[in-house]
């Protein structure tokens, strides 16, 4: 990484550890402190638009949404001011925090960026049995976890495939979660741009209010918090879509395939130059396995939560 241009450096570049795709560097120099990003490029689920992304943030940092300010994208390599904050723990957050996060995405919906058209996507691999059974034969540590779970995995991925979409599409962050946040004088400031693009808002509303509603499973969900994200998201202009499963299709549907992409990696059994290490993806599939199933069976439930 070429970063003469950020500095003269006051002491070593840092390794920031946290997160689940990308490796994190906080570097010190003479014009100020960045946080700067290597990308995962070599096994991303989807092209990443470095370019695109960039004017996407600018533009977002220039309507005076709180984010760090980006400095630069340049080939796998992300630039952006280094911001303190406190992390926003996976728990439901206040009700304040809450209003605010659903006014902010109703700014960032309200930007009028140019973005390429996307290309169709595929349907959603249906591949759990060969994967279950290719982990069964490489001693996978949940290989039989994966197996007794097969059929709901099937299942998941035909809700995420015939889930109805209502629209309308909006360009926005696409992943604001508590781990996506940082609080700043109790105030949400939003990091991690890289998954920015279209998307169904109802997918982008229930990700975010049911996230911050939360802690790490499905129990004790806090219907107020959730609807004070759909809160401030109207009192800053946004229109509410249509109440339905799509709400949490997109989330599940990510969630899915980032379990998967993690499978992958645990079965090639190569730890990476780039990216999650081996024992994170670990992590990553156990929690997947776990969670998804429980997901799924309790979409009734979550749904009573919409407006």
């Amino acid at each position: 990484m070429n970063l003469s241009q950020l500095g003269e450096p006051i002491r070593p570049m840092v390794r920031v550890h946290g997160g689940f795709a990308n490796r994190m560097y906080r570097l010190d120099t003479d014009q100020g402190s960045f946080a700067v990003k290597e990308l995962n490029l070599a096994d991303r689920r989807t092209p990443y638009r470095a370019g695109d992304v960039l004017r996407f943030e600018r533009a977002a940092f220039a309507a005076g949404v709180p984010m760090p300010e980006p400095v630069s994208a340049e080939g796998g390599t992300l630039v952006h001011r280094w911001v303190d904050g406190e992390k926003v723990p996976e728990a439901p957050v206040s009700a304040a925090f809450a209003f605010e996060t659903g006014e902010i995405l109703a700014r960032i919906h309200a930007l009028d960026v140019p973005w390429p058209e996307e290309p169709a996507e595929g349907p959603t691999p249906r591949d759990w049995p060969e994967l279950a059974a290719r982990a069964v034969a490489t001693g996978q540590p949940w290989a039989d976890e994966l197996a007794s779970r097969v059929e709901a995995f099937l299942a998941i991925a035909r809700f995420v495939d015939t889930c109805e979409r209502p629209g309308p599409v909006v360009l926005s962050h696409g992943d604001i979660q508590p781990w996506n946040l940082l609080a700043r004088a109790g105030r949400p400031v939003v990091l991690d741009w890289e998954l920015s693009g279209p998307l169904d808002l109802s997918g982008e509303l229930g990700s975010t209010a049911l996230s911050l509603a939360k802690g790490p499973g499905f129990d004790g969900i806090d219907p107020a918090v959730f609807r004070s994200v759909l809160d401030g998201y109207t009192a800053a202009g946004g229109v509410l879509p249509p109440s339905g499963p799509s709400w949490f299709g997109s989330m599940t549907g990510g969630w899915l395939g980032h379990t998967r992409w993690n499978l992958l990696r645990c079965l090639a059994g190569v730890e990476a130059s780039t990216g999650p290490g081996l024992a994170l993806s670990h992590e990553a599939v156990r929690n997947g396995l776990r969670g998804l199933p429980e997901l799924l069976g309790r979409l009734p439930e979550l749904e009573a939560l919409l407006p």
